[in-house]
């Protein structure tokens, strides 16, 4: 039995963020337990996520979740938006709530630095020539 699907498909912040993370070289959308996963060999991001509170899932739905190296990912972990999603966090993954106020030049980066994390050297080489 597969996982149910936890996202709006029409949702405006899913739409936004899938138009940035498809423009990373070779980028491409899968579902995964549920969710959104953008990928390349390796996920580099999620849409959505949940946190366990007293024993219960508590659900962001409109959240992205990026793998960040352990600097980047410190001095983000005590953003009141951020938040350290189940599973994932461990591994060094965090998560961030979208919302009216976000700011998509930062998601941008964050996606950015995740990629880069998982990519591999060809394609990190092939975003680092497009951005000149």
């Amino acid at each position: 039995m597969g996982h149910p699907v936890m996202f709006d498909d029409q949702d405006p912040m899913l739409s936004r963020v899938r138009e940035l993370a498809l423009d990373f070289p070779d980028a491409a959308e899968k579902v995964s337990h549920g969710i959104p996963a953008f990928y390349t060999t390796k996920v580099f991001a999620y849409y959505g996520g949940s946190i366990k509170v007293d024993g219960e899932y508590e659900r962001h739905s409109q959240s992205l979740l990026v793998l960040l190296d352990p600097d980047e990912r410190a001095a983000m972990v005590d953003d009141p938006r951020c938040y350290r999603p189940a599973y994932l966090a461990p591994s060094g993954w965090l998560g961030i709530d979208l919302g009216p106020d976000t700011d998509w030049a930062e998601i941008e980066e964050l996606l950015d630095a995740s990629y880069r994390l998982t990519a591999g050297k060809r394609r990190v080489a092939r975003l680092d020539a497009a951005k000149e």
